[in-house]
């Protein structure tokens, strides 16, 4: 049985999440708690191990419930999140820079034609994050910024080689994708499109929450829009992100592969017809298989193509299918992974593997 803690202030909301989890057959809700102390003290004595987390609680709010939690008791954390007002998810999504695994919409009510569909992505996430191995978080000095931003915004050379980056993600990526952003200066010499598998009514706020990590452009795609360098295109809820031959942002709301849409394979695929090889991609942490073979396409075209390490994955199936697959070029840490963008564009599409370590190498692209 997967242990439960519902962490809720608002008491109808509350026995709705307890209901929903308690159909499941292999989970039990072994407590709930109303605000962010009681939660405290909930993990503390209940060790459960999964934990559903409210944002706005009285006493103790979710943040720092979660941030507390993680450096205390790390226990794999799903936020649960009634609001889509995109300044308010952006701050909710500070909860993951503390720790937190996943960010959810709240489902839908008995009776909105949503509710089905909603109640069960809850469900498997829930499942999925109680697999997850978290470490303790350790209290950050009182001078640590929460994200770390180049100290310098170097020059670096105009691209010999590449158009752009593509990246797709899933469960995980959010932070990940930080991580790379913030590792990656305003003068980086091409466009970067991603697509990152969310709950609708959040990407808003995602992008205003990963703007305040790079000093790039960061913005959500729009149709028509021309790709530029040192800008960040991220592709919105419920549409297709592909590459027009112009060089412009093409938005379709074409069937969803994969079951989603905006799909990774939609994009790969599309920048593979445009673009060719001269491309950098990546597949990052993720559940499921979206975009996989089309990352086998790009790497058979002779682009550079890069998959997320095991260790540093929340879940490592899309990236783990591309390994299986022989489709990376390269298998890295988030961390390597900024390395190594802003490598090739140092070298004017040369890799030097010094510049990230001998260990990320599979083979010379």
């Amino acid at each position: 049985m997967i242990k439960v803690l519902v962490v809720e202030d608002s008491a109808v909301v509350r026995a709705f999440l307890v209901e929903i989890l308690g159909s499941d057959p292999d989970m039990e809700v072994v407590g709930t708690a109303s605000d962010g102390e009681d939660a405290l003290a909930a993990v503390e004595r209940l060790r459960p191990d999964v934990i559903t987390m409210d944002m706005h609680m009285p006493k103790l709010d979710g943040l720092e419930a979660t941030r507390r939690i993680m450096e205390t008791t790390p226990t794999p954390i799903v936020i649960v999140s009634g609001s889509t007002d995109p300044h308010e998810v952006a701050t909710t999504f500070r909860a993951m820079e503390a720790g937190a695994l996943a960010i959810l919409r709240r489902p839908a009510g008995l009776g909105h034609p949503d509710h089905e569909a909603t109640a069960g992505e809850l469900l498997r996430t829930v499942k999925l994050m109680s697999e997850v191995k978290v470490v303790r978080r350790w209290p950050r000095l009182p001078s640590e910024d929460s994200v770390r931003r180049p100290s310098i915004a170097r020059r670096v050379a105009a691209p010999g080689k590449f158009r752009l980056v593509a990246i797709g993600a899933s469960t995980g990526g959010p932070a990940v994708l930080q991580t790379i952003l913030a590792g990656l200066p305003k003068s980086f010499p091409l466009p970067l499109l991603i697509v990152q598998h969310m709950t609708q009514g959040f990407t808003e706020g995602f992008v205003e929450w990963l703007a305040q990590s790079t000093p790039m452009s960061v913005g959500v795609a729009r149709h028509g829009e021309p790709l530029l360098a040192g800008h960040v295109y991220v592709a919105p809820d419920g549409l297709h992100m592909k590459v027009g031959h112009d060089e412009t942002i093409v938005l379709a709301s074409d069937e969803p592969e994969n079951g989603l849409r905006p799909s990774v394979s939609c994009l790969f695929r599309s920048v593979a017809d445009v673009c060719g090889g001269k491309v950098v991609a990546g597949l990052l942490t993720g559940m499921g298989r979206d975009g996989a073979r089309e990352l086998k396409l790009l790497n058979e075209m002779g682009a550079v193509t890069i998959a997320q390490d095991r260790d540093s994955s929340v879940v490592h199936g899309m990236p783990g299918e591309a390994i299986r697959l022989d489709a990376a070029t390269l298998v890295l840490s988030p961390e390597k992974i900024a390395a190594a963008l802003m490598n090739l564009a140092d070298n004017r599409g040369t890799l030097d593997w010094n510049g990230i370590g001998n260990e990320a190498k599979r083979r010379d692209p």
